[in-house]
């Protein structure tokens, strides 16, 4: 599996988990929330929010597009303080999130 195959499918584990635990919505945010200059829009979503409509549509937009993908990327030590230790979902969330960001740490091997 190359390094875009490995993203996309954690991206589809990510989606799959967000559902499992009842945090995908159906309907987006006002596109007002879009508007923030906050990282991961924390004055306009929910961490979970942001993920379903931020993180995930744009990776794949990247993955589908001339775009290189980012560098060093991380998210999950946000999430780690993010979220409470018994927020739903938490901890299989993080678990895709730490593979994720693995994918970006420069260590393809």
């Amino acid at each position: 599996m190359n390094h875009h195959q490995a993203v996309r499918r954690h991206l589809h584990m990510l989606e799959q988990q967000l559902r499992d635990c009842g945090q995908w919505q159906a309907e987006p945010p006002h596109a007002s929330a879009f508007e923030s200059s906050q990282p991961f829009f924390l004055d306009t979503l929910q961490p979970y929010e942001w993920l379903q409509w931020v993180l995930i549509p744009r990776m794949h937009a990247l993955l589908d597009g001339p775009h290189a993908l980012p560098e060093n990327f991380a998210v999950a030590p946000y999430y780690e303080q993010a979220l409470a230790p018994d927020h739903t979902g938490r901890e299989s969330v993080l678990a895709v999130l730490v593979e994720l960001d693995a994918l970006f740490s420069g260590d393809k091997s």
